[in-house]
């Protein structure tokens, strides 16, 4: 395992991302072509060894972690992302982007192997993610490095020590620790996550994700409604965050805060093409929003809009605002 770049003293940022770095390959499937959806169980249905016309290919990088670094730097906030990639041609790719969005990578470590790559094909504006789980060390040291905040998210396997030691991390930095957890960390390691939780100023999730964390994998059938949403809010509060921002799609966002006060945002306006990184395009306009010094609800409200102009494009980054847009969109 090497570091990108030679380790250098005295580096102090407003937040730190730590999580995946991915290459995602995007699919948009022509419509009518060669398949058909299945209303009755959410499919898209083909046959095998058919020819399957696609009308456009889309290659970028991506990962929750990079895409919080990337959308922050062009908002304004000095970021850094301390990650992994392999040794392959893709983590030129990914070192390049990552470049050109003038983020520093001396926390992001070349590992021998694969890059994680992820395949997501779209389809009538809603998308299906492919995704190859690369066995990762995940050895980050945190050396030379301090911050304001840590924005903790998804990692592969082996993601419980990196967890213990991100948060150790924040603690020792007296930094913040925002946590955007990944579907594997919820599906595993309980325990870890009530560690992380009880260390948590932020935690963004989305309403499926919040009712996973107080239920488990038990099926919820749930309303959208405000009363609902602000008790489910509550009851997350009991494992430890102090604010709470959840996002549920078309219904708006919610948010609680340390006074266990609510706000609500609606949806902001615009067209979906591809759904991918809306969480993540949220979380980094809340974040970049209270940086700069907004209250709450205009956190929020970079928030949405910052998500709606993501989910405009193809992919994850395309659509981040730097903050000249933001500005004049939230105005």
């Amino acid at each position: 395992m090497k570091h990108l770049y030679p380790s250098q003293p005295d580096r102090h940022y407003d937040v730190i991302t730590v999580g995946e770095s991915t290459i995602d390959t995007f699919m948009t499937l022509a419509q009518p072509g060669s398949l058909h959806a299945d209303g009755e169980h959410g499919g898209v249905c083909f046959k095998l060894g058919d020819k399957i016309d696609v009308d456009r290919y889309d290659f970028t990088i991506g990962g929750n972690a990079t895409n919080v670094a990337v959308g922050l730097t062009r908002l304004g906030v000095k970021s850094t992302l301390v990650s992994e990639t392999g040794d392959d041609e893709f983590s030129i790719k990914i070192r390049n982007c990552l470049a050109s969005e003038h983020i520093e990578r001396l926390w992001v470590n070349q590992v021998a192997g694969a890059s994680n790559f992820s395949v997501i094909i779209n389809y009538g504006g809603d998308r299906t993610i492919f995704v190859q789980d690369v066995q990762r060390e995940h050895d980050f040291q945190f050396e030379d490095v301090t911050t304001d905040m840590v924005y903790l998210t998804s990692l592969g396997r082996e993601w419980q020590e990196p967890y213990k030691r991100a948060v150790e991390f924040a603690k020792k930095n007296k930094a913040k620790l925002a946590f955007n957890p990944g579907s594997r960390q919820l599906h595993e390691g309980q325990e870890t996550i009530k560690y992380v939780l009880k260390h948590t100023e932020t935690l963004f999730i989305n309403k499926e994700e919040g009712e996973h964390l107080l239920y488990g994998e038990k099926k919820v059938d749930s309303p959208n409604s405000k009363e609902y949403i602000e008790k489910l809010l509550l009851k997350l509060t009991k494992l430890g965050p102090k604010m709470i921002v959840l996002t549920n799609g078309k219904f708006g966002s919610h948010a609680i805060d340390g006074q266990k006060k609510f706000y609500f945002q609606g949806m902001s306006p615009g067209k979906a093409v591809e759904r991918t990184g809306a969480g993540d395009a949220f979380a980094t306009g809340f974040l970049a929003g209270a940086i700069h010094g907004c209250c709450l609800p205009d956190a929020m409200k970079w928030g949405s809009v910052n998500a709606a102009s993501v989910v405009a494009h193809i992919g994850a980054q395309a659509g981040l605002l730097n903050k000249e847009e933001m500005e004049d969109l939230v105005m």
